[in-house]
């Protein structure tokens, strides 16, 4: 299981990962991080995270109709979120190599 905050970390880049697959809703999101395995993220830990990203311009956002309900609030990537996607990917892969040579002990065996 991912704690709590180690996935707090990484949400925003792999929500905004979800937002570059398609247009998506929050609780979609929550049930497609579900999906990937990163466990149940709560609606209160995704709404404000998604009020953020529409603040910083990562995402916008259009109201449309629902079968089931009220209207829902869809969200995509603009280009700026495009951006910091980019970055993010950049980052984790980075911050990845790192970690697995460290727990992996590729530094270590080649002291040996």
């Amino acid at each position: 299981m991912i704690t709590t905050q180690m996935l707090k970390g990484v949400l925003e880049g792999c929500i905004l990962q979800i937002i570059n697959e398609e247009e998506t809703y929050s609780y979609e999101i929550t049930k497609k991080l579900e999906e990937y395995g990163l466990g149940e993220v709560s609606e209160g830990t995704i709404y404000p995270l998604m009020l953020r990203l529409q603040k910083n311009e990562l995402v916008s956002s259009v109201l449309k109709e629902s079968n089931s309900g009220p209207k829902r609030k869809y969200f995509n990537l603009t280009d700026k979120g495009i951006q910091e996607l980019e970055q993010f990917k950049q980052n984790w892969t980075d911050l990845s190599t790192s970690v697995n040579k460290l727990i992996g002990g590729i530094k270590n065996e080649q002291k040996r």
